[in-house]
């Protein structure tokens, strides 16, 4: 490949590169239908031109058939009077008459074809243009609906870039560090419990521990009375044999009571 081949390559794939970055398709479009509506005006002369030559020549068909048949006419007229001579020339009349009208008879034929295919292509262009206008409005819609979801992908990637969503990040690592901060604080409370948790405790502690007291000076005062009983009032063999049986009872109820408070004190330490 010579150099001035590999030169003018370069010129040209430079200059269509220029050419398709300057290509706005809203323009072209336009610019295709103003080139169009042009074309739909030069036709329509031209459709215009053809319709008023085909009316001139069929014009001057018309009236050479006219004139032929008027000389057709004076001929019978004159022969009908006697006079051949005239009735000839008449004759001679019609006859150049007759020629020039079939002499324009296929010239106003190929006018007519002519205006009858402008005619249809002019209805052609006339729908082509009209499609064109459609599409344009279609092309646009789509076209501004790319811009805009263009500018909207571009404006959400700079904001995933930008300092507004770091600030929000931030906050919200700033946020949850203070809620853990102060869930730590809060279970901390829990634990070692301020002042007030210490004399609740005391106090409900005291209330249960007097109960207690209570109930151990109630079973000794009953074990004192009971060895404190003289002779005399000591139960016969009958009465001490239903003691006996209410002691036994007795003493299974305390077994099954220390069962029950032996079951307490373990759910108690753990």
């Amino acid at each position: 490949m010579g150099l001035f081949d590999r030169i003018g390559r370069v010129v040209r794939s430079n200059i269509n590169d220029l050419v398709s970055k300057a290509e706005d398709p809203e323009k072209m479009l336009e610019q295709a239908i103003i080139d169009m509506n042009e074309d739909l005006v030069q036709l329509r002369q031209a459709v215009a031109k053809a319709i008023a030559a085909e009316k001139r020549s069929r014009k001057q068909y018309e009236e050479q058939e006219s004139e032929a048949n008027k000389w057709q006419q004076r001929a019978q007229l004159a022969l009908s009077k006697g006079d051949e001579d005239l009735a000839r020339q008449a004759l001679q009349r019609k006859k150049s008459a007759a020629d020039a009208a079939a002499a324009l008879k296929p010239q106003v034929d190929q006018q007519k074809s002519q205006v009858d295919t402008l005619k249809k292509s002019l209805i052609a262009l006339e729908s082509k243009i009209s499609e064109a206008k459609t599409k344009k409005e279609m092309l646009g819609a789509r076209m501004k609906a790319a811009k805009a979801n263009q500018q909207l992908q571009e404006q959400v990637g700079n904001l995933s870039n930008s300092n507004a969503m770091s600030a929000f990040e931030r906050m919200e690592e700033k946020v949850t560090e203070m809620e853990a901060t102060g869930q730590a604080a809060a279970e901390l409370a829990g634990e070692g419990g301020g002042i007030e948790d210490q004399f609740a405790q005391l106090e409900s502690g005291s209330d249960v521990d007097d109960e207690l007291a209570a109930m151990k000076a109630q079973l000794s005062g009953s074990s004192q009375n009971q060895q404190a009983l003289p002779e005399s009032e000591q139960p016969s063999t009958s009465e001490a044999s239903t003691e006996s049986q209410t002691a036994n009872q007795d003493a299974a109820s305390d077994s099954e009571m220390d069962a029950e408070l032996e079951a307490l004190r373990k759910q108690l330490d753990g």
